[in-house]
């Protein structure tokens, strides 16, 4: 029983960094603007999360700066695809490349030093229950943050007005201009809130998944990430059903090495990304679907026409 509740709890902090990502991710592209920069994002708000605990001895300063530093990089993403009218396919691949490089040069000096990781919020008597008190209440509070987002957004998107207007820019730009809504302003908030939260993600990788900074550390987390949005036909719910799975498979692969399969280790490695790409190809399929929940104009430039 031990041993099934500590794989579990490595599941919980492996899904945490793609749950964040992902919602990100999907409020971004709710608002019809595809950030494929997310990877850039998280290795940059990792490398600055780590920098800010290790000279300020503060957890909590550091996951701010991470979520900020994820913001900026956003935020030179707007600027040029909400600016510049710039593509937002190179712009977002671009921005990755320089969010690898960057975060090396940023972290040079913080390369292979250790951190004690988050500190633990154990709740009094529900931490205490067998199996369940382990599993639920004995987590940092980015685990409990992420839990928490998902029905928040959820909420957000469809119950709220600010949500409602989100969807509309996100599926009908020009008639959400047309009613005096600022397009360019809210897609703006939705791509900081994006870089934000993959910024948190990549802060939680070298403070809690795995305490220290080494480069490139997020391993393709951000592009798992952004499958996530898709197998979640961009609905918050299933991005955690998503984020947990493909969580699992890559703790799967960890447990199946050190167990001994007579499996070569390459294989073992590739097959979250390799489980990824099945899952993106099987929901292809299904055309219709995509087309009913995807913003209709995402990907897509808006050109006010006042």
């Amino acid at each position: 029983m031990e041993i099934l509740i500590a794989t579990l709890l490595t599941i919980i902090t492996a899904a945490t960094p793609l749950l964040y990502a992902a919602l990100g991710e999907l409020i971004t592209e709710k608002s019809g603007v595809l950030n494929l920069g997310v990877e850039g994002m998280m290795l940059v708000g990792a490398v600055c999360g780590f920098a800010a605990v290790h000279y300020t001895q503060s957890a909590s300063f550091g996951v701010l700066v991470g979520a900020g530093a994820g913001a900026l990089l956003a935020l030179v993403f707007a600027a040029l695809v909400l600016g510049f009218q710039a593509s937002q396919v190179a712009t977002g691949l671009a921005l990755t490349i320089f969010g690898v490089g960057l975060s090396a040069l940023i972290g040079k000096d913080l390369v292979g030093i250790a951190y004690e990781g988050l500190p633990k919020l154990v709740v009094p008597v529900l931490s205490d229950i067998p199996v369940i008190g382990p599993l639920l209440f004995q987590h940092d509070i980015l685990v409990y943050g992420s839990l928490c987002l998902v029905p928040l957004l959820a909420w957000f998107l469809s119950h709220s007005r600010a949500g409602l207007v989100l969807r509309a820019v996100g599926d009908s730009p020009d008639a959400a201009h047309a009613m005096g809504y600022s397009v360019i302003r809210i897609r703006l908030l939705a791509i900081l809130f994006g870089g934000a939260m993959s910024g948190i993600g990549g802060a939680y990788l070298s403070l809690a998944y795995s305490p220290m900074w080494v480069e490139n550390m997020s391993a393709g987390r951000g592009w798992i990430a952004l499958a996530l949005v898709v197998f979640a036909t961009w609905r918050s719910g299933r991005v955690l059903l998503g984020a947990y799975l493909f969580g699992g498979i890559s703790i799967l692969q960890l447990h199946a090495q050190a167990i001994g399969v007579d499996i070569p280790s390459q294989v073992m490695s590739m097959l979250p990304y390799l489980v990824t790409i099945i899952v993106l190809v099987l929901i292809s399929q299904d055309q219709s679907k995509i087309k009913r929940h995807a913003p209709a104009s995402i990907g897509k430039p808006f050109h006010p026409s006042t």
